[in-house]
């Protein structure tokens, strides 16, 4: 095994993890790794720079997602990402959806190992951050350990040095990209036997797990693990990773309130410098009371479409007082 500090993640995701939720989860968690939603190379290349990859300061660390498959132009994003203060450079193999697809990218570039190593020669070679790859265990309905196997040993002798492994194949044909999270069986097992071959690499799993105990048993076994709906959904469990995988709690440990009143903060701050709707940013906090008693009538005035001409502050008044009396973090 690796002697690196293990790593957890929250999963890039797209029309999640946009820089508003990042902001919230590092309010919950000071050590986990933070990714953006991919980010593809035209959208750099040919539209706003600064929309795509401004980010607050107290995001860090935290890593950009690239979707590409033209070495040049992935070379060109790399740096851009660098410049503006990444940690990571992060390109995007597993990807299932037919629109990444037909831009010839995601997990398509399975079946491509030379050209995603082409790729990442060319992003190592401009920048001195970390270069990862997150992709598959396979595509389509097949499984020969081979596959993933030598996809890791070419792109791996590249340059990069850290995979995040999704342990289900990408089916890139009769399947939504819900469903390709769903459907294709979880393999853990080969990405610990991509451990063992590759006891150099930092190899990362990534899907289907829920609950400290599940993280935990993965993280005996490999360098890291990355987290993603239910990391999303239920965002309190964040907050027990510092000390559960860290041994480093928040201090001040924070508290389900604190959390609220520095988002509403954040949400005032960004309607005055950048014109931000409330709305938009507190769409990412609705799972923060998940379980607790009086959360769905929370949830309901945070998304309560005839509050959204209301400045932050009254909602969350509002929201405040819909608790019940005695309710604690």
């Amino acid at each position: 095994m690796s002697s690196e500090p293990k790593v957890l993640s929250v999963a890039p995701m797209m029309d999640w993890t946009d820089r508003h939720c990042r902001y919230f989860h590092r309010l919950l968690s000071r050590h986990a790794l933070l990714y953006t939603e991919m980010v593809t190379t035209g959208a750099l290349v040919h539209g706003d720079v600064a929309r795509h990859l401004r980010f607050d300061a107290t995001e860090h660390p935290v890593a950009l997602q690239l979707g590409g498959s033209e070495p040049h132009d992935l070379a060109h994003c790399a740096k851009l990402g660098e410049e503006w203060g990444y940690d990571e450079i992060n390109l995007n193999c597993g990807c299932p959806s037919e629109r990444v697809q037909r831009g010839a990218f995601g997990a398509c570039l399975m079946a491509e190992p030379q050209l995603v190593a082409d790729c990442v020669k060319a992003m190592v070679d401009v920048v001195d951050v970390p270069v990862t790859v997150k992709h598959r265990i396979g595509i389509d309905r097949g499984e020969d350990y081979g596959f993933v196997r030598d996809f890791v040993g070419t792109v791996a002798e590249a340059g990069c040095k850290t995979f995040i492994v999704h342990a289900r194949n990408a089916w890139l044909k009769g399947l939504s990209p819900k469903e390709n999270r769903e459907i294709p069986p979880l393999r853990y097992a080969v990405v610990h036997q991509l451990k063992r071959d590759f006891p150099q690499l930092a190899i990362m799993v990534n899907g289907g797990l829920t609950t400290t105990a599940q993280v935990a048993e993965q993280l005996a076994q490999l360098d890291g693990v990355m987290l993603g709906r239910e990391a999303y959904h239920n965002p309190w469990w964040l907050a027990a990773w510092d000390s559960a995988f860290f041994g480093a709690p928040a201090t001040p440990q924070p508290t389900r309130e604190s959390v609220e009143e520095a988002m509403v903060a954040y949400m005032e701050r960004e309607a005055r410098s950048h014109g931000t709707p409330w709305y938009g940013i507190a769409r990412h906090m609705l799972g923060l009371r998940h379980g607790l008693p009086g959360a769905r009538r929370w949830r309901q005035i945070w998304s309560d479409h005839r509050l959204k001409g209301l400045p932050a502050t009254e909602v969350f008044a509002q929201a405040r007082a819909s608790q019940p009396a005695a309710e604690h973090a």
